[in-house]
């Protein structure tokens, strides 16, 4: 059994590594203008593994085994070179999922918004036709005299 949860776990580790080694963290350089920009990205792996042995009464036995990775990869920074030097600007955790997460909040905002623009219209077109109305009952009141 031992040799068959070795084997598993040197499976899932290999291909962990395949997915973090140095060209995945190290992007490839973008040129835009007069810049050049290299991403560099964070990667979290995790993994585990496990097996069992058993037999039943007739003398029968059996293995199991399992396992199972994952790797969340994620941009870190940005190292910019252009004609000043290089730099690094870093991209700060969350940013994007912030925004993401703010858009349904902006929509709802924004609905409100336009109910209230809308009645303050319409209130303030019926203001102006009952405005206007006055105005033509004392035109009217004014003739007859």
């Amino acid at each position: 059994m031992a040799n068959n949860v070795t084997e598993i776990i040197r499976g899932v580790v290999e291909e962990l590594k395949q997915i973090a080694r140095t060209e995945s963290i190290v992007g490839e350089p973008i040129t835009i203008g007069n810049k050049t920009l290299v991403p560099i990205v964070r990667i979290t792996v995790g993994f585990g593994a496990g097996g069992g042995e058993g037999s039943d009464d007739k003398s029968r036995s059996g293995f199991g085994g399992g396992g199972g990775g994952g790797a969340k990869v994620e941009p870190a920074a940005f190292i910019v070179m252009d004609d000043s030097g290089i730099s690094l600007l870093p991209v700060k955790p969350g940013a994007i999922d912030s925004l993401v997460e703010a858009i349904p909040a902006l929509i709802g905002k924004l609905g409100k918004l336009k109910t209230k623009l809308s009645s303050a219209k319409t209130s303030e077109s019926s203001s102006e036709s009952s405005s206007e109305s006055e105005t033509s009952q004392a035109s009217d009141a004014d003739s007859e005299d």
